[in-house]
């Protein structure tokens, strides 16, 4: 079950960031998801966040570095790299190049996600495209 689960969660970040599907939110994602570090609950909250995202950097796409899992659990690393083309937490479009890197962990059950952790150094993105110094 470790490598279907880590298939599913490749899946789903590939598919959101690189191809900007997010109807595969409806696929891979349980309804009654909770998304702890940005406060998510379920699959229409999870698309707004996801899509105020892909708006801010359209252009954006991921590497994944690193998988792991253990039981229900995958632990993933992987890099963005974009361009600030849209409004981000308030700052207008720079045009700027940001990259930068993110760690998840997403539990799943039954072929799902249901809940999902993410780290992210927002401060290194707003100094990437100029909001501070």
């Amino acid at each position: 079950m470790s490598k279907e689960n880590k298939d599913i969660v490749r899946r789903f970040l590939t598919e959101l960031q690189n191809n900007k599907n997010l109807e595969i939110i409806n696929e891979l994602v349980s309804d009654d998801f909770v998304g702890h570090t940005a406060e998510i609950r379920g699959t229409a909250e999870l698309k707004k966040v996801v899509g105020d995202n892909l708006s801010a950097f359209p252009v954006a796409t991921i590497t994944i570095e690193a998988q792991a899992s253990e039981d229900d659990l995958v632990f993933t690393r992987y890099t963005t790299e974009g361009v600030h083309e849209g409004v981000y937490r308030g700052v207008a479009p720079t045009m700027e190049p940001v990259s930068y890197t993110v760690d998840t962990i997403h539990h799943l059950a039954g072929g799902k996600i249901t809940e999902g952790w993410r780290i992210v150094d927002r401060l290194d993105i707003v100094h990437q495209i100029g909001a501070v110094t």
